[in-house]
């Protein structure tokens, strides 16, 4: 039951948004007090027109003002189509509401007037103005004056001789009046039933924009917290580069004179060593280079230059580097090279 209740509800909004324009439906407020009027529209003549059925059944001698009354009802379903082909919301809101207010003074002139049966429908005046026109408080007004004329145009043909129409049996008048109560209390329970969930819908939103908007903000948080450590961890890659190259300096630089020195005194033994320490050296410089370009590539600083390489000694530095965990795994490394120019171009980052 549930889920039946639940498709008729869905295949209803799909026929109101049918009938609302691109202009209203871009607007949340607008849209909201569309989707009422349209419901109206079209549900509403289905329940109105129970009235003047009842009056053709009750009334001994139904006249045209029953038909009068079924046709203006019956008209309500010419307003989505009109407000579809583009008509003002506001204006085509006060017409609407312009045709109720006829139809229940109609309705209470012929049968019964003050006392007529039809007269608790004047409650859904009010009603509807607050449902298509939200808080305006000038077209409130509009309408206000509007049921002022129509009440004074009716008291006018009372006054000048048109006779108000108290035919109708007692038991006609009661069954009249059983009938137009429960269809005015459908009505309003209806309308109020559409717009309760319309305002649920709301909330729901609310709380879910209100959600996005928190996630958002933590998001930023997060975001700015993580900029901090980042320019935290570029700042403490520098001090450290430049700390680490300083004393790495020393040592490249007095093993390239010991080095020089060795070489001069033919000390091969001392020459072997001493390359071993100026390789590690420079291989322990690059590696803090590369530390720092890799701070530079994070803060979108890095500059690309292009320039030449000697492939074979690139390929002997990397086998140099190796051959000491090798050795120590009792392996050995060979690198056989041709006697070919091995230069290429290569990328160098500074």
């Amino acid at each position: 039951m549930k889920a039946k209740l639940a498709r008729m509800i869905a295949a209803l909004d799909r026929l109101v948004n049918y009938f609302i324009p691109p202009a209203i439906a871009a607007d949340r407020d607008a849209r909201n007090r569309a989707h009422v009027f349209l419901v109206s529209h079209i549900l509403g003549p289905f329940i109105g027109n129970v009235v003047p059925i009842a009056l053709y059944v009750f009334d001994p001698a139904p006249g045209y003002e029953v038909a009068v009354l079924a046709i203006s009802i019956t008209s309500f379903w010419i307003f989505p189509f009109v407000l579809r082909a583009g008509a003002p919301y506001n204006p085509l809101a006060l017409v609407s509401i312009q045709n109720l207010i006829f139809c229940i003074l109609w309705s209470c002139y012929f049968y019964g007037g003050v006392t007529s049966p039809t007269l608790p429908w004047v409650l859904v005046i009010p009603l509807l103005a607050f449902f298509y026109l939200g808080s305006s408080k000038s077209l409130r007004v509009i309408v206000m004056v509007m049921f002022a004329a129509n009440l004074a145009i009716f008291s006018s043909f009372y006054l000048f001789g048109y006779q108000i129409k108290n035919g109708l049996p007692v038991a006609a008048m009661q069954g009249l009046g059983l009938v137009s109560t429960v269809a005015a209390s459908l009505y309003v329970a209806m309308m109020a039933l559409y717009y309760a969930k319309i305002q649920a819908s709301h909330t729901e939103l609310e709380s879910e924009m209100r959600q996005h908007m928190t996630t958002a903000s933590a998001l930023r948080l997060a975001t700015e917290e993580a900029e901090r450590a980042g320019a935290a961890k570029a700042e403490f890659l520098a001090k450290m580069s430049h700390e680490l190259r300083t004393p790495l300096n020393a040592v490249i630089g007095y093993s390239q004179i010991l080095l020089e020195d060795a070489e001069d005194e033919g000390d091969s033994e001392d020459i072997a060593d001493l390359n071993k320490i100026h390789s590690a050296g420079q291989h322990l410089l690059k590696l803090v280079n590369e530390v720092l370009d890799l701070s530079k590539i994070e803060a979108g600083k890095m500059e690309v230059n292009l320039e030449e390489t000697d492939l074979a000694e690139l390929l002997g530095e990397i086998v140099n580097a190796a051959r000491r965990i090798a050795e120590t795994r009792s392996s050995a490394r060979s690198l056989p090279i041709s006697e070919r120019p091995s230069v290429m171009p290569a990328n160098s980052a500074i």
